[in-house]
């Protein structure tokens, strides 16, 4: 029993090091009496982790400082006490990383990594340096993980400006309707949380 207990914790460990966690927000620290614009019932509900079993999105939209990385992580480390596989990515490194793959041909490999994870979380998705590149090997990613795994996004963009992003209409018309297919978009209207005791982002 403790050996299991101990294979059990290690394992653990090793999901949460592989996911590269940034902070160690939780979903029972988040500061819901202070963002009263997010629904504690619904991000319990989410919790729940069943929109995992049905390969669903997370879109978080809302300003900085908003609690937008505090809720995407705390869902994020909810899946890996469950057991799953996650990773968070900060989206300008993502990005940065697909096309590097690009230098030495192993773009494929990296895709296929990626898209094996049960729960890619993509942070700080906005206003971006990016390249056509860039562009392309993004939408292939989340081409290959629709309707197979879940992926959270955190922006403060609001879908219509995602073209400005990526300016490219027919890929981002492509990738909006695989990402809202089976999507909950949660958008934050609330004060910033940033304060000397409180940073969620």
């Amino acid at each position: 029993m403790e050996e299991l207990r101990y294979r059990q914790e290690r394992s653990l460990l090793n999901r949460q090091q592989q996911a590269r966690l940034p902070w160690d927000f939780t979903l029972t620290s988040f500061p819901f009496e202070l963002q009263p614009a997010v629904s504690k019932a619904q991000v319990m509900e989410l919790a729940g982790l069943a929109f995992l079993e049905r390969h669903e999105n997370i879109v978080f939209i809302g300003p900085p400082g908003t609690g937008k990385t505090g809720l995407a992580s705390g869902l994020l480390r909810k899946a890996l006490t469950a057991g799953l596989r996650g990773r968070f990515y900060r989206a300008q490194d993502l990005l940065d990383d697909l096309y590097a793959s690009l230098a030495d041909r192993s773009t494929p490999r990296a895709i296929k990594q990626l898209s094996a994870i049960d729960l890619l979380v993509i942070d700080e998705l906005w206003y971006l340096t990016l390249t056509t590149e860039h562009a392309n090997t993004f939408f292939k990613l989340m081409d290959d993980r629709y309707g197979k795994k879940s992926t959270i996004i955190t922006t403060n963009l609001e879908y219509e400006h995602w073209y400005g992003l990526f300016n490219r209409k027919e890929l981002v018309d492509a990738l909006l309707d695989r990402l809202r297919h089976h999507c909950t978009t949660i958008r934050i209207h609330g004060e910033s949380l940033r304060t000397p005791t409180q940073n969620a982002t």
